[in-house]
């Protein structure tokens, strides 16, 4: 991809981020009874936007990589050569999370019945 068209792409996604964040923040607000700026949604959608990106990088090399441990390092230097992320990538990305992890672990059994109960 171009990198002109990659910004473009960029933008396109992050306001569709600030929308999506400004919906729930004005949902939110109007539960409690707050107010909440533009900025506060900027600085917000910042935050989540630099989230994601950690996420997406953990995730790819989650899947480029064996998820053995070795002595230095959760990754081995051999490459499981997948070019796309699967539950266990996930899974290894939420186990410090017990929240997430219950959420998700909860979800992937709900789908696993879903799936042998036609």
């Amino acid at each position: 991809m171009a990198q002109t068209e990659e910004a473009s792409l960029e933008e396109r996604l992050k306001s569709a981020l600030w929308l999506s964040i400004g919906k729930i923040v004005d949902e939110e607000t109007i539960k409690l009874g707050v107010n909440a700026t533009p900025q506060f949604i900027g600085a917000l959608t910042e935050m989540v936007w630099a989230q994601i990106e950690t996420i997406s990088q953990d995730l790819e090399s989650f899947a480029n990589t064996s998820n053995k441990k070795c002595s230095n390092s959760i990754f081995s230097s051999r490459h499981a050569g997948r070019s796309t992320v699967n539950v266990s990538d996930v899974m290894l990305l939420a186990r410090r999370n017990e929240g997430l992890d219950s959420i998700l672990r909860a979800f992937v059994e709900q789908e696993k019945q879903r799936q042998e109960d036609p």
